[in-house]
């Protein structure tokens, strides 16, 4: 086998850090819809949990679903491994019949069989590459998509309550973008700034779109301040309904709203060179 393709991660990995992410995809299109709902959780991390808990969920929205994790690292697979082990023994919270296994791999995402994935998760993987290697990195890593699949990748905090990703289709085109925050005690959503993805965290300055979409998602959050007394998520529905009415291209409904998300497409927050 030759060498698989990019930089190791940093590793980090914690319980239900990925949560906010793995319901985004237990819901998409992309799976739902899918002839063969496997799912790539690509560079894990040095603990294969993120990959059990992806499974937990995505079976709730298809009990075919399959999640194959891919590290570069081979002393992360066979710790992986050993902790599937573990799964199918029964001595883990887990259901021990859980569709899950991983293998060696990076960008050139290996798949058994030919088998081409509906979707391809690729969290906290960019972060120490440059800006400049982002859109082959896409481009690359989504052409192993299944026809109308879709490449998630972005960023968030070590505890999974500050995320953000973009979705990229089998093109390599980036189509929408998403914030997604634990509502309750955030102070300001713009703290999303810290955990933008490598094509857009360098970029929240003056002129650029994904500033122009922080700032007035905070100027409405501020405003929307008096109906905290109804909690955290009314007030969070009243800023998002504000940016909306105000003619930004705001996504999916209030059930997705609630849960602390907001989505635009890519060209509302693209960079503009």
């Amino acid at each position: 086998m030759s060498a698989p393709l990019g930089q190791p991660t940093r590793g980090t990995t914690g319980t239900n850090r990925l949560r906010r992410n793995d319901r985004w995809i237990a819901a998409s299109e992309a799976l739902r819809r899918a002839s063969d709902p496997l799912v790539v959780d690509l560079g894990y991390g040095a603990s294969g949990v993120t990959a059990f808990e992806l499974a937990t969920r995505l079976r709730q929205a298809r009990a075919d679903a399959e999640v194959l994790g891919l590290e570069i690292d081979p002393d992360r697979v066979a710790t992986a491994r050993a902790q599937l082990d573990e799964v199918r023994a029964g001595r883990t919270p887990f259901a021990a019949d859980l569709p899950v296994s991983f293998a060696r791999g990076g960008f050139e995402v290996p798949v058994p069989d030919g088998r081409r994935p509906a979707v391809i998760r690729a969290m906290n993987v960019l972060r120490q590459y440059d800006e400049a290697e982002v859109a082959d990195a896409w481009q690359r890593v989504a052409s192993r998509l299944a026809p109308g699949g879709m490449l998630v990748e972005g960023t968030c905090d070590e505890i999974g309550r500050i995320a953000s990703w973009v979705d990229v289709t089998g093109r390599g085109r980036p189509v929408r973008f998403t914030i997604s925050l634990r509502l309750a005690q955030l102070e300001h959503p713009g703290v999303v700034a810290e955990r933008l993805p490598k094509a857009l965290i360098h970029r929240n300055v003056r002129g650029e779109r994904i500033h122009d979409l922080l700032t007035a998602l905070d100027r409405e959050w501020e405003r929307a301040a008096p109906l905290s007394t109804f909690g955290p998520v009314q007030r969070w529905l009243a800023a998002v309904s504000a940016l909306k009415a105000q003619g930004i291209a705001i996504q999916g409904t209030k059930s997705r709203w609630r849960l602390g998300e907001l989505t635009v497409p890519w060209a509302s927050v693209a960079p503009s060179d």
